[in-house]
């Protein structure tokens, strides 16, 4: 008899996780900087579950902390900060997002999401300098103090030239018919898969949140 192939799963804390963007700014004087966006990307197979956690659980409110995104799709994750005060400017908090299958409890992925307030949008990021703050920070990372609940970085010159050329390999790549298309005036190879798209898709916004950072 033969025996049905199964797709391989994936390796515990070994699932690479693509979430954007990796750093949420928020503004006390711009109201509608108060509500970001987090975008969990699946491009995966599998459906994944994932888990929003963090750090300062007071200061903010998740809608859908939890929930499941299904194979090469994406799912929008809505964070409020709800504690705009003078005494929290410049306090970098951290959200931790957990990913796992659907038909397995473990963790098979994470990726840590910075968050800041600033008084204004033309106040700088002000970066942790305190090694005592930041080993606080490790420890609450590494015991758990998260919440489960319903929502610095410096550049010189331009941007480099390998990143602008990444950058036009995304485009183009993003660009190019999807796989199953009908399309005679593109050669078969060059139908590329939604999956492929999506990283494409993640990396050239990574890209332009680096160009674009004051």
């Amino acid at each position: 008899m033969q025996q049905q192939s199964r797709p391989p799963r994936a390796v515990e804390g070994r699932l690479p996780v693509f979430v954007f963007p990796t750093e949420l700014v928020f503004y006390a004087n711009e109201q509608a900087s108060h509500r970001q966006v987090l975008t969990l990307y699946n491009p995966y197979e599998f459906i994944i579950k994932f888990k929003v956690l963090c750090t300062a659980p007071r200061k903010y409110v998740v809608v859908d902390a939890t929930g499941a995104v299904k194979p090469r799709c994406c799912v929008d994750i809505v964070i409020r900060h709800r504690d705009i005060r003078e005494c929290h400017y410049g306090v970098v908090d951290k959200f931790r997002l957990q990913v796992s299958e659907q038909s397995r409890c473990k963790s098979l992925g994470q990726k840590e999401v910075t968050a800041t307030l600033l008084s204004s949008a033309t106040q700088k990021p002000i970066q942790p300098h305190s090694q005592n703050k930041t080993h606080r920070l490790k420890e609450k990372l590494a015991k758990g103090v998260f919440f489960e609940q319903t929502e610095g970085r410096t550049t010189s010159g331009g941007p480099s030239l390998f990143a602008v050329l990444l950058g036009l390999g995304c485009l183009i790549v993003l660009l190019l018919p999807t796989l199953g298309e009908p399309d005679s005036s593109v050669p078969l190879y060059l139908h590329l898969s939604v999956n492929k798209k999506l990283v494409a898709a993640y990396v050239l916004g990574l890209l332009t949140v680096v160009i674009l950072h004051p």
